[in-house]
């Protein structure tokens, strides 16, 4: 597996009094994939009316609308009359990315689920297999067989802006299909969604925040630039703050987050990650200085267990890493995304502020154990 140079997923902060997170839903063959082609929705000339459609909203979703589908997530249930067999479990969104049928959704969205049916836009109802899901960056790929009616391309979520337009679109409540909604790009880079210790919830960190609606069935659903390109997958919301309800607060993960993710759940069905053996949360300036802290950026180490790799390299708690084979953990450089740089089995430098001294230790890397389904049982949204 290729190395990664920049993932826009996973977090391990532990800054649990930040805000409470509500997840939106249920609630080919070679190692280069093309995401579309000359055929593709994406790809399309779209010619708006200039009356009728001037920004050219109109002409896009016509175009990209016949890849978006619904995600029905089926799960078998005993009950009191035993096995009753498959019941639906919930409904969230997708978007077709090749010929081949691959759709990718949430991983939130198909966990726990032993079949899946997509409904297309013109109501067409198939069943689908899971391809892969990946629990850390909260996405995942199914596949239909026979012909699809669209396929989109990805776009470049690194280039997007504050204040670009942007559209979604999905099935908020699982009901209404095909709904579309347009906002901006609000922020970049948003790192604050991480959670570490938790292994039935995804974790995120660089995320895409915008104010185009979405609603629990949206997860899944595809951000478009105005190009027609999926720049995004809408990933969830903040539905409310101890300080009261919020709104226009979405957030998504990054295009390019999902074509490396897609990428290898499609060709080797897992993703495997980089394991420090760590939990704590992100320092920054303000935590900094209300903490009487060394350093204004880093990762506070707040619990290490015994046996895992940075145990078994000298770190203690109350240890801050601040960078990673020379790499500085800084506000534009998250612990995560500097770790996933590296790949398991490597053995890595951390440089470590242990109170007022700085010290380097060597850590091999594990790979990250994936989320045991028994224990995550009921724990779908």
């Amino acid at each position: 597996m290729a190395r990664r140079t920049s993932r826009s997923v996973v977090g391990g902060l532990g800054v649990a009094t930040l805000v409470a997170l509500i997840a939106l839903a249920l609630a080919v063959a070679p190692l280069r994939i093309s995401w579309g082609d000359a055929g593709s929705a994406g790809a399309q000339d779209q010619t708006p009316d200039p009356v009728t459609d001037p920004t050219g909203t109109v002409a896009l979703v016509r175009q990209v609308g016949p890849a978006v589908v619904t995600v029905i997530n089926e799960q078998t249930g005993g009950g009191l009359m035993g096995d009753q067999g498959a019941q639906e479990a919930g409904r969230g969104t997708g978007f077709i990315i090749s010929e081949n049928g691959d759709i990718v959704t949430n991983w939130h969205v198909v966990t726990g689920g032993d079949k899946f049916e997509v409904i297309f836009a013109d109501g067409e109802t198939r069943s689908a297999e899971l391809v892969g899901s990946d629990q850390v960056s909260d996405l995942a790929v199914i596949r239909v067989e026979g012909e699809v009616p669209a396929v989109v391309s990805l776009g470049d979520s690194d280039a997007l802006q504050p204040g670009q337009t942007v559209v979604a679109i999905g099935s908020p409540l699982g009901q209404f299909t095909n709904t579309v909604t347009q906002g901006i790009v609000s922020a970049l880079g948003r790192n604050e969604f991480f959670q570490t210790n938790d292994p039935c919830s995804a974790t995120y960190t660089n995320l895409i925040q915008h104010d185009a609606a979405i609603n629990p069935g949206n997860s899944g659903g595809p951000l478009f630039n105005l190009a027609g390109e999926v720049v995004g997958v809408n990933t969830l919301g903040i539905p409310s703050t101890q300080s009261g309800p919020v709104q226009g607060l979405f957030f998504a993960v990054p295009a390019s987050t999902v074509q490396e993710i897609a990428t290898e759940l499609i060709e080797d069905g897992a993703v495997a990650y980089p394991f420090f053996g760590i939990s704590g949360g992100a320092v920054t300036p303000q935590l900094a200085a209300e903490n009487d802290l060394p350093v204004d950026f880093g990762q506070y180490v707040q619990t290490v267990q015994a046996g895992d790799p940075a145990a078994d390299a000298g770190v203690q708690e109350g240890d801050i890493v601040t960078a990673i084979d020379g790499q500085q953990i800084d506000a534009q450089n998250s612990f995560v995304e500097v770790l996933f740089a590296h790949e398991p089995g490597e053995t890595v430098e951390a440089t470590v502020q242990r109170g007022d001294e700085e010290i380097t230790v060597e850590v091999t890397l594990g790979e990250r154990p994936p989320a045991d389904p028994a224990l995550c049982e009921g724990r779908s949204p």
